[in-house]
């Protein structure tokens, strides 16, 4: 069993909870009412993902070659 780590985004949602995106994996969109619970979210889709990503023979993407940063910007609006 190989070990994957995939970095997920959480949004805060106007009308309470939080969606969470995973970049690595398109579509891959899910939703919690608490930081906890979205995370716990987070994991079932990811597994669930790549469950149809290998039923369908399909390459599993991972985070391996990929760089996070962070860019700050001046915004004149």
């Amino acid at each position: 069993m190989k070990l994957l780590n995939y970095r997920i985004l959480l949004r805060k949602e106007p009308g309470g909870g939080y969606t969470v995106i995973v970049p690595s994996l398109p579509g891959c969109v899910t939703y919690g009412d608490t930081i906890e619970g979205a995370i716990k979210m987070a994991k079932e889709a990811i597994e669930l993902y790549i469950e149809s990503l290998k039923i369908h023979g399909e390459e599993i993407p991972t985070e391996e070659d990929t760089l996070e940063y962070t860019l700050t910007i001046q915004s004149h609006a």
